[in-house]
């Protein structure tokens, strides 16, 4: 990881869409600053599309959704879009029918109260009851979850079948071929009528943890926020360059780096 100060003008000009994670990224301490927030808004100001992509669930995204200045939120891994309508109603769209939904919903409520029971200290994020297509596992919101337990959670819903990542909060779980990446590719063909992997020099993602390691080395224009440094050794795809700051303070200094890159054009 290279400091982002020392990522050239040039490549910067070129970005016209930024994805990010939202959970110590744009936010600090569970909320966004209102540095950050501003940050969005004079990147939209500037022409950029803006789309957070979070393992955090559609219930929770959905007011952040009508209120940021971003044209949709990517909730639950990449399983469902949310986006302001241009009535100022809200849209939502999802990767699996509602069938499929449904018999996975029911199905993961069994893993989630197999993994309380079987691993000692592991609770559900409070932010479950918002969940449709996956599960969470809290080990850094609310409840401290050692590293050895983490990795129990995560055998133990592999062993199920389900993809299992852990972010800078939560382990999440799902079925299904939906991911951050798959999420991204889906929103910007739906949105834009685009195809993302066509154009990703155009584009820069920006994350904090391990849960972010695909759209790292997906995208030639990978940004951590400094916090990631927790995350570091267990990165084999790093992201290109690191912010001085850390979470929403992060996210601002990447921010001004791109306007300043338009600026000079």
């Amino acid at each position: 990881m290279r400091p982002l100060a020392q990522w050239p003008p040039g490549p910067r000009r070129g970005i016209t869409g930024v994805l990010t994670d939202i959970d110590d990224t744009l936010t600090t301490e569970g909320a966004i600053t209102p540095e950050a927030l501003a940050a969005l808004g004079a990147l939209r100001e500037a022409g950029l599309h803006l789309i957070p992509i979070t393992g955090r669930p559609a219930g929770w995204s959905e007011p952040f959704a009508l209120a940021w200045p971003v044209d949709a939120i990517v909730a639950e891994n990449g399983a469902v879009a949310l986006r302001r309508t241009a009535s100022g109603a809200l849209h939502k769209t999802y990767q699996q029918d509602e069938a499929t939904r449904a018999a996975n919903f029911a199905r993961m409520q069994q893993v989630l109260a197999r993994i309380e029971q079987e691993v000692p200290g592991a609770r559900r994020a409070q932010d479950s009851a918002g969940r449709e297509t996956d599960i969470a596992i809290d080990h850094s919101e609310f409840t401290r979850l050692p590293q050895a337990r983490i990795e129990q959670v995560v055998a133990l819903m592999r062993s199920e079948g389900m993809n299992a990542t852990v972010s800078s909060i939560h382990v999440n779980g799902w079925w299904g071929e939906h991911h951050k990446l798959s999420g991204a590719r889906w929103i910007v063909r739906q949105l834009l009528g685009r195809d993302i992997d066509a154009e990703l020099e155009r584009w820069v993602y920006v994350g904090d943890s391990t849960n972010d390691e695909l759209m790292f080395r997906h995208f030639p224009h990978s940004v951590g926020v400094a916090n990631i440094r927790r995350f570091e050794s267990r990165l084999a795809h790093p992201p290109r360059w690191i912010t001085p700051g850390e979470r929403g303070a992060g996210f601002t200094e990447l921010a001004r780096a791109l306007l300043d890159g338009r600026a000079a054009a």
